[in-house]
């Protein structure tokens, strides 16, 4: 067998990518994988990018692809960690309102929540939210047990390093970036950066990168990824004891954000935020960056502006918070009022892969598609990283089908 030629071909080392490739690797022991990453390490987008959140699945729509993997994908998650001895903490979270015109909106979480068959789910008053957390002021919170904390980094260092435990022809090629595949006779040839590739099958998890990737391959999307960034804010050494697990804001439901919220990091330590803000660069971490190609390709999409539309009022204010720290703690303090602004400093922001249709719309749900042996996941939102493993089992569901 000829060294550049692997059965199957995953391209994208982030956790959606890796989950792919291990689940594969154990249907398949004998076959060679070759997971192909274009970064010279694993998980430096968005896996490695955001809250570490292990999800309950209380948001989403039943029966959904999101509720269903959220559900199983939680599960096996966790197995796994406990399994592999990856530090994770179930800790609980509770989602707060402040407000009496949130309530209703809290009782269609709760509702949802109990449809999606949530564990364990419970409202707090005002004195049971002070006791599970004690500088946080509500008159009204959901209890969500089965929410934790999770190093993602560190499950996505594992998948990979499994698949070549099972297999040591199986191999993690970095630094080599998808160019396109060609059809040769009954073989796929995968054109890359570094070298050409034969395979049987190739599946693409390339997240910020997967429309143009489908488009090179004339897949049919009605999409297109649009990048936000999300900022953080880190809470000092002295001021950590403040938030002792997970506590969320009632999310805007015309909006597919969860809003800024207060996250105990698995190390101990405690961020807030993110925001969302429209990115001028899909991988660009400074509230300045800019990418012409990116900022192009995003404005002459007729689906931006749409959104762009029906957001306009919500989107100047997430940028008025993206520049003033005061407004971003201000923000916070619905929930804390006694934070301080020296209680936070900024910390590392993430971008959001958000595929956006034509009519404006946020492609809520996961979205995978096959066109000529070639599969492309193309829609893999939060809670992709929760729910990686239950969706590779979709994946291959489909790309093997």
């Amino acid at each position: 067998m000829s060294n550049n030629h692997y059965d199957f071909i995953i391209v994208g080392a982030g956790i959606v990518g890796a989950a792919t490739a291990y689940k594969l690797q154990l249907k398949y022991p004998k076959k060679s994988i070759a997971l192909l990453e274009k970064e010279t390490k694993i998980a430096m987008h968005q896996t490695g990018r955001n809250s570490g959140v292990i999800h309950s699945g209380i948001y989403y729509k039943p029966g959904s692809y999101k509720a269903e993997n959220c559900r199983i994908g939680r599960e096996q998650l966790v197995a796994f960690a406990k399994k592999y001895k990856i530090p994770y903490n179930i800790c609980g979270k509770i989602i707060v309102a402040t407000a009496k015109e949130e309530l209703p909106a809290l009782e269609n979480i709760y509702k949802r929540g109990l449809e999606n068959n949530t564990p364990g789910i419970k409202y707090l008053n005002t004195a049971e939210i002070l006791k599970n957390e004690p500088f946080i002021e509500g008159i009204r919170a959901i209890s969500v047990p089965s929410a934790g904390i999770i190093d993602y980094v560190a499950v996505t260092k594992k998948l990979v390093s499994l698949i070549s435990e099972i297999n040591p022809k199986s191999k993690l090629i970095t630094s080599c970036e998808y160019l396109y595949t060609k059809q040769e006779g009954n073989k796929k040839r995968v054109y890359t950066t570094q070298k050409n590739y034969s395979t049987d099958t190739i599946i693409l998890c390339t997240g910020l990168q997967a429309d143009r990737n489908a488009a090179k391959d004339h897949a049919n999307m009605n999409l297109q990824i649009v990048a936000f960034r999300g900022d953080y804010y880190k809470f000092s050494s002295e001021s950590k004891h403040k938030i002792k697990s997970l506590v969320y804001p009632v999310p805007d439901s015309k909006f597919p954000f969860l809003g800024v919220h207060f996250t105990k990091m698995i190390d101990g330590s405690v961020e807030c935020g993110p925001n969302a803000v429209f990115s001028f660069a899909r991988e660009g971490y400074n509230k300045t960056s800019f990418n012409l190609k990116d900022t192009r390709e995003a404005l002459t999409f007729i689906g931006t502006w749409k959104l762009f539309f029906k957001f306009w009022r919500k989107g100047i204010d997430e940028y008025k918070r993206a520049f003033s720290k005061r407004l971003f703690v201000k923000e916070l303090q619905k929930m804390m009022s006694k934070l301080e602004m020296t209680d936070v400093t900024p910390c590392e922001p993430g971008i959001r892969a958000q595929a956006i249709d034509t009519n404006g719309g946020m492609v809520d749900d996961f979205k995978i598609v096959t066109k000529d042996g070639i599969t492309h996941v193309l829609n893999a939102p939060s809670p992709a990283a929760t729910a990686c493993l239950a969706i590779a089992d979709e994946i291959l569901e489909i790309a093997l089908s």
